[in-house]
């Protein structure tokens, strides 16, 4: 065991938890570790296509939005590149995901604190020292280490979300995730299949589009939604990405939550329009040259998934919602573009106790991110959509959400923590309340 005793310890290095250890990089006296049980920072390579870009414009880096002369901002970034320049001439602010993906490594490098092939196996908690006790365990030598630390952060990140009408194809449908290394093989069947309505689905089919005519399968998309929704980028949309629209949302009643959020989804799920657009003009064109087997298929519902093993093919029951009628469809690959879920981590079983849980099992995440009974030692990234909205997994929010973790950690406003930025009220101002009886319906 290490003696020495760290401020705080975080567990997993995502794009979250990169961005806490960028700010975290200046703050003298201030001691902390990151540890992933990865090999290296790598963010959904699966979905690395040449084309594609973040949903977001690229202020919203690892650290601009909280402080601008950071050293670790993309613009310094692209300046070492020595590609400012044509990063200007280029106006488009959008980055694409590859190059993102670059420059979160590139931070890496400078960091000395972040540790990869470390998994956390284990975390306890120390009364008469008042301390967790971390457990780690090096994947390339199983060696074990114990260290000491004030707080936790957890930034473990989503895992690819199976649903379970399709828990039976595990093995023999790809996950969008894994679409890039898997993708010449789906290219080699007669048809193909995407399932989902969100933006990797789209940007799966129009990928598996482009080559259509070169290799002759058949490609399908099918989706439950009953469009395929754009997402909505409207300004004062955006303004519910703001720490106003948080606190409204965190102070409404949790099924009321819950169900704001099943309404939401093309807030944070829908598809580029854009990329809708490229989509259809992909079809046309390609229909005006020679015939292509394409199919777009809404409120399709999947009910129940199999495979066949002596036809090696797919056979899909959905449920057609609108029509309230069922149906098969049969594919030779299925990709199943299905998002991603919070999977609790095993290594929480020693201080399941000092956790607050929500009656669904959840965490019960503090306005501040805490999620321990004392409010102020264990704290989450991108693990409380159910408490703070949808604009949990959203990059443009980490930088507000680690000034806030930081402030709490050491008691201190290091990065301004902003609490108005919104020109629209989301709740009833306080002031225009009325205390009065219920208000009586006038024929």
């Amino acid at each position: 065991m290490q003696n020495k005793i760290y401020d705080f310890i975080a567990v997993g290095v995502g794009p979250f938890n990169l961005s806490l250890a960028c700010l975290t990089a200046p703050i003298e006296n201030l001691n902390g570790l990151f540890f992933d049980k990865n090999e290296s920072f790598n963010w959904h390579p699966g979905m690395l296509l040449q084309d594609t870009t973040l949903q977001i414009p690229f202020l919203a880096d690892l650290v601009t939005l909280a402080d601008p002369t950071s050293p670790f901002s993309f613009l310094n970034y692209i300046k070492e590149q020595g590609k400012m320049y044509s990063f200007y001439i280029r106006e488009n602010f959008l980055l694409l995901r590859n190059e993102y993906n670059q420059y979160c490594q590139w931070a890496i490098k400078k960091l000395p604190n972040i540790h990869f092939n470390t998994e956390v196996t284990r975390i306890e908690y120390d009364e008469n020292q008042q301390l967790y006790i971390v457990t780690t365990l090096s994947t390339k030598t199983n060696a074990a280490t114990i260290y000491k630390t004030k707080k936790i952060v957890l930034g473990t990140g989503t895992a690819p979300h199976i649903p379970k009408s399709c828990q039976s194809l595990k093995g023999k449908a790809i996950h969008s995730s894994a679409y890039i290394q898997n993708k010449a093989s789906l290219q080699k069947q007669k048809s193909i299949t995407v399932l989902g309505s969100g933006q990797s689905a789209a940007e799966v089919f129009n990928d598996l589009l482009q080559e259509i005519d070169v290799y002759g399968y058949q490609l399908n998309w099918i989706t439950r939604s009953s469009r395929f929704f754009p997402m909505d980028y409207s300004k004062l949309t955006l303004e519910m990405t703001s720490p106003e629209y948080v606190d409204y949302f965190y102070n409404l009643p949790s099924d009321k939550r819950d169900h704001l959020l099943k309404n939401q989804k093309l807030l944070y799920k829908g598809i580029n329009k854009d990329l809708i657009a490229t989509i259809f003009d992909t079809i046309y064109s390609k229909k005006v040259i020679t015939e292509i087997d394409v199919n777009l298929r809404t409120n399709a519902a999947c009910t129940k998934g199999t495979y066949d093993e002596i036809n090696q093919s797919f056979e899909l029951e959905l449920h057609q919602v609108e029509q309230d009628k069922r149906y098969r469809h049969k594919t030779d690959a299925l990709v199943l573009a299905t998002g991603y879920g919070y999977k609790l981590p095993q290594f929480l079983e020693g201080i399941a106790n000092r956790i607050q849980w929500d009656e669904k099992g959840r965490f019960a995440t503090n306005r501040n991110y805490s999620i321990d009974n004392n409010g102020n030692e264990v704290f989450v990234q991108n693990a409380e959509l159910h408490t703070h909205g949808f604009v949990t997994p959203d990059l443009g929010m980490a930088c507000y959400r680690n000034s806030y973790i930081i402030k709490e950690i050491t008691g201190v406003e290091h990065y301004a923590v902003e609490t108005k930025i919104a020109f629209q009220e989301f709740g009833v101002p306080a002031a225009e309340v009325i205390e009065s009886p219920a208000f009586e319906t006038i024929a």
